[in-house]
């Protein structure tokens, strides 16, 4: 297929940021659903979280030249540092919502918005979050998904001012604990993946990159991890990862291409969905991949956008690995499409 004409992706990138910057809330906040099926077509209610709008704005920044991908980051970074709570440190839900003192701190949210404030070049209270981050691992060194209390010895004196409150509802806890699809003592491979990305490579994170490794070598992407519970979005997180260690991460580069490209569809669909496609080209172009169904999967991006200029909406991750919920919306499909788009431009342009 031949190279897609810059002008014509120029023209769907504008629609699609001019459709994000109409639906992005005066806070900085995104739109974002909870859902019961993948397709979003049952029941279907608006929800108060964080991680959304740390998607969104982790995909705009590849666009931040743009006046418009400025702004909208701009109004999205003062919402992260209001949300933010002690240590630097993040939780799923915003601070309206119900659940907010009931599910812990993570390190999820944590690290993607971390990384997209200091791209911002915005810093921290000293002395900063990473040295919480790394008193939250396990003994084989990979990181717990939330900052929670645990019977080991911490030497970390923040860590336990983040953690002990939960002994404040003591009641409230155990029946979180008994509602949800996730354990105090979870260790996640996205989690894990985007620790490294925020972190980089270092002694610390090593024990990362070998899990990560694993996780391909066994298959297992499509369900090392509660939240992610499809393989497009894994390998996106995992693939982000690939130019921060390029020479360790090797082992895992061409498997994730090859898996990728053999579940293109005659459409030029990577996977099943819009969301999927869009993943799955992002994560070619962080392999620095170029493989013949590349160019049909943008085709397939810029042939679904939507009018107004959005593409549709889909569940992007769960609430646990029985998928009885999940969260999704057109304002992040369309900022993952908008990603794979400029990325590709900016590859077909050499950049």
């Amino acid at each position: 297929m031949e190279p897609i004409s810059p002008a014509i992706l120029d023209a769907a990138i504008s629609r699609g940021l001019d459709y994000l910057q109409q639906h992005q809330y005066p806070n900085g906040e995104f739109c974002v659903y909870c859902a019961a099926d993948a397709p979003m077509l049952g029941w279907t209610l608006p929800d108060s979280a964080i991680f959304p709008t740390a998607l969104i704005a982790g995909s705009l920044l590849h666009l931040a030249d743009d006046p418009r991908a400025d702004a909208m980051l701009a109004l999205s970074t003062d919402f992260f540092q209001y949300q933010m709570a002690h240590g630097g440190l993040w939780n799923h839900f915003t601070l309206l919502h119900r659940w907010r003192y009931l599910c812990p701190l993570d390190v999820d949210d944590t690290c993607c918005i971390s990384a997209v404030l200091r791209a911002r070049g915005l810093g921290w209270p000293p002395p900063g979050n990473e040295p919480l981050l790394l008193a939250n691992r396990t003994r084989q060194g990979l990181f717990y998904s939330w900052f929670l209390l645990r019977p080991r010895w911490n030497a970390n004196r923040t860590y336990w001012r983040v953690t002990l409150p939960e002994l404040l509802r003591p009641l409230q806890s155990i029946k979180f604990w008994y509602g949800v699809e996730a354990n105090r003592n979870d260790v996640d491979g996205v989690v894990n993946a985007n620790a490294l990305y925020y972190l980089g490579e270092r002694p610390e994170t090593q024990p990362i990159i070998d899990f990560l490794l694993r996780i391909i070598a066994e298959g297992r992407e499509a369900d090392c991890d509660l939240w992610y519970r499809d393989a497009p979005i894994v390998y996106y997180f995992f693939a982000r990862t690939y130019p921060l260690c390029p020479t360790r991460l090797e082992p895992l580069r061409q498997p994730i291409i090859d898996r990728i490209c053999a579940a293109a569809k005659p459409d030029g669909r990577l996977g099943e969905t819009v969301v999927d496609t869009a993943l799955s080209v992002c994560a070619l172009l962080s392999l620095q991949a170029a493989p013949p169904e590349l160019a049909g999967a943008v085709a397939f991006l810029l042939q679904t956008q939507e009018r107004p200029g959005h593409w549709p909406r889909w569940l992007v991750y769960y609430g646990g690995p029985k998928k009885r919920m999940g969260w999704g919306s057109e304002e992040i499909t369309t900022a993952f499409c908008l990603e794979a788009l400029a990325r590709y431009r900016a590859a077909q342009a050499g950049g």
